[in-house]
């Protein structure tokens, strides 16, 4: 199992390019294989990756996840495509129907056949980005479109799938799915299975499983546990993440969290890996300077291994 950072936390709060830069290049020099950024905000994550690893041949960037709803894919193919020719390295583009209260209630847009909608999404991207050239009519998203691409090298398409309809769609589809606060059972039980059997009937090569979560090598877990709990709040309350943390008979994302000394980090690694995680994403969960150079050390260890 790859181990690679989730910097998404560096634009949630207060955006920053520069401190991006700097996490991704501490990144580097961890041995961490891959850096990835959700879309958070009014910061472009696409932009921000070509900002920050523009000239890096040594490091996979990706996105986990860009939000389909709000962007025509024939707009997201061009933006991502204009990304990978910027880039030295590879990209991943991972892409999620984000959620229906964020869908309806920020960005004032119909939550209608969300299966259907990723469906057609790929429809009209895939093409874009592997030929240049689309004619698709679909229920929800459509395009006719025929242009020169800025790189041949298409991006590497992932999806934020959950539910079983959407995870046979990313075996058959993409090259494997992007995850959030889901729990080693689950993955083991409920992801790898359904993943790996769509793949497996479309002939595509064995999808990889990134799996994110938050990691904090302490030895007061308890407490830890807390603020993780408490700085994200609601995503238990998301009835995607909900199911997931059910499978895990978990409360809430603290449960499902990496947190503990520095023996019970790796176990719960080892656990990831031996459940079917081909990456596993960290996102280091920890504002005390003494436990943030703890877990950025144990993650490091691990990843060069």
């Amino acid at each position: 199992m790859r181990i690679s950072l989730n910097g998404s936390g560096e634009l949630a709060v207060k955006p920053s390019i520069g401190a991006v830069v700097a996490q991704l290049d501490a990144a580097v020099d961890a041995g961490f294989g891959s850096y990835w950024l959700a879309q958070t905000g009014l910061a472009d994550a696409l932009t921000v990756l070509v900002a920050a690893a523009g000239d890096r041949v040594d490091l996979e960037v990706g996105t986990a996840v860009v939000p389909t709803f709000p962007r025509h894919p024939a707009a997201l193919a061009a933006q991502s495509l204009t990304a990978q020719a910027a880039l030295a390295g590879p990209l991943v583009l991972g892409i999620g129907l984000s959620h229906q209260p964020t869908v309806e209630g920020q960005w004032h847009l119909r939550w209608d056949r969300p299966v259907r909608h990723m469906r057609d999404y790929l429809d009209v991207l895939l093409p874009l980005l592997e030929q240049g050239q689309v004619s698709h009519r679909g229920q929800l998203w459509g395009a006719d479109v025929t242009a020169a691409r800025p790189t041949e090298q298409a991006p590497s398409v992932m999806l934020a799938a959950l539910g079983p309809q959407m995870l046979a769609l990313a075996g058959r589809r993409t090259d494997g799915t992007i995850l959030w606060l889901v729990g080693p059972r689950t993955i083991r039980d409920h992801i790898v299975p359904r993943l790996g059997e769509a793949a497996a009937a479309a002939d595509r090569p064995p999808p990889r499983v990134v799996a994110s979560l938050p990691v904090c090598v302490t030895d007061d877990p308890a407490a830890a546990r807390a603020l993780i709990g408490q700085v994200l709040a609601g995503y238990d309350e998301l009835p995607s993440y909900r199911s997931m943390l059910d499978r895990e008979d978990a409360e809430g994302p603290g449960d499902v969290a990496l947190v503990g000394d520095e023996a019970t980090v790796l176990a719960a690694l080892d656990e990831l890996a031996d459940a079917g995680a081909t990456d596993f994403a960290a996102l280091p969960f920890a504002f005390d300077p003494e436990l943030r150079a703890r877990t950025w050390a144990l993650l490091s260890d691990r990843a060069r291994r």
